[in-house]
C-alpha cells in the first residue's frame, strides 16, 4: 500500500459471524467481551436475543447472524460491544461473534449498489473482500422488516 492509498484508510475490527467475516469501524467498537450470561426476557423484537450487563450497564444483544448469513447463530465465543447512535445520544449494543477478531487498517471501497443499506463499504484484505457493517442501519432495517415497515434507512 502506498502513501496515497493510505489517505482513506481507517481502522476496522474484523469479526467472524457464522461462516463469514465482516468488518466494523474500530471507532464504534468499545470492547470485545467474554461470553457472559445472556439474560432473556419477554420482548417484541425478534432481533434482540437478550441483554448482557457490561460495566454496570444493560446492553442489548442483537442476533444478526440470521440476517447476515441466513443461518441460526451458532455458539459464540465473544460479544463485540459497539456504539449505536440515537440522534445526539449513543448507547452500547452487542453482537455475538464466533471466532477470533483482528484489527486492520485498510482503505474502504464503495459498496456494490445492490448491497443492503447496512453495508457501508468493502475492504480488500489479500484476496478476500470483506463487507463493512453499519450496526445502526442493520438493526434499524431488521426491526423495520420485522414490523413490516419500510424505514428511512431501507428506502435510502
Amino acid at each position: 500500500m502506498s502513501a496515497t492509498d493510505n489517505t482513506n484508510a481507517k481502522s476496522y475490527v474484523l469479526v467472524q459471524i457464522g461462516d463469514r467475516r465482516f468488518a466494523m469501524p474500530a471507532a464504534t467498537v468499545s470492547e470485545l467481551a467474554p461470553p457472559v450470561r445472556l439474560h432473556h426476557f419477554p420482548q417484541r423484537s425478534p432481533l434482540v436475543s437478550g441483554v448482557i450487563v457490561r460495566r454496570g450497564r444493560i446492553v442489548p444483544v442483537y442476533d444478526v447472524c440470521r440476517i447476515l448469513t441466513g443461518k441460526k447463530s451458532p455458539a459464540h465465543r465473544f460479544y463485540l460491544v459497539a456504539a449505536r447512535d440515537f440522534g445526539s445520544a449513543s448507547e452500547p449494543g452487542a453482537i455475538p461473534v464466533d471466532g477470533e477478531c483482528e484489527l486492520v487498517t485498510a482503505p474502504t471501497e464503495n459498496p456494490d449498489p445492490t448491497s443492503p443499506k447496512y453495508i457501508s463499504g468493502t475492504l480488500t484484505i489479500g484476496e478476500e473482500s470483506i463487507e463493512v457493517l453499519d450496526l445502526n442501519a442493520l438493526v434499524n432495517s431488521a426491526n423495520a422488516e420485522a414490523n413490516g415497515i419500510e424505514s428511512a434507512e431501507t428506502r435510502a
